[in-house]
């Protein structure tokens, strides 16, 4: 029982975090939407979240939270459909990417890396988290953004 209370407050802890912050709604989502995009291309993560956030003036609380929210974990899930999106984008037979990739990933070399083809492997893979990435932060930044409209004038933003 006081595992589930401590997992209780951690979530009500996040969700005051997020939306008591003294910003728009527009920056608070733009800054979800950017955390998600980089937490879910491998090797970005919270840094770049922060970054992004920076540059493109978001929120950096919130660019901070969608990238540990999303940051590994979704981008493990989404392999597969990175290497379809970047195939299918690329016009290359995912099957064979995704072969490649694997047997890269199995047997990992810094030579083996080297010698495969950027345009074979690589290339889709990241052309599919970018896919994947800008569709999944425009989502997550639609979202954030009904969210705070509906519930943030009554609720998220008292002082």
């Amino acid at each position: 029982m006081p595992r589930e209370s401590a997992f209780k407050k951690f979530i009500s802890a996040i969700i005051n975090k997020l939306f008591k912050i003294n910003d728009s709604p527009q920056r608070i989502a733009l800054g979800v939407g950017l955390g998600v995009f980089s937490g879910l291309i491998p090797g970005m993560g919270p840094v770049a979240s922060l970054f992004l956030a920076f540059i493109f003036r978001a929120n950096r609380a919130a660019a901070l939270l969608g990238s540990l929210l999303t940051n590994t974990w979704i981008s493990l899930v989404t392999f597969i459909l990175a290497i379809k999106a970047g195939s299918l984008v690329l016009g290359l037979h995912w099957q064979d990417v995704e072969q490649k990739m694997q047997g890269l990933l199995h047997d990992f070399s810094w030579a083996k890396f080297f010698k495969l083809s950027f345009m074979d492997v690589l290339l889709p893979v990241l052309t599919g988290y970018l896919i994947i990435g800008l569709l999944l932060a425009a989502a997550s930044y639609l979202a954030t953004l009904a969210i705070i409209k509906k519930w943030g004038q009554n609720y998220f933003f008292k002082k």
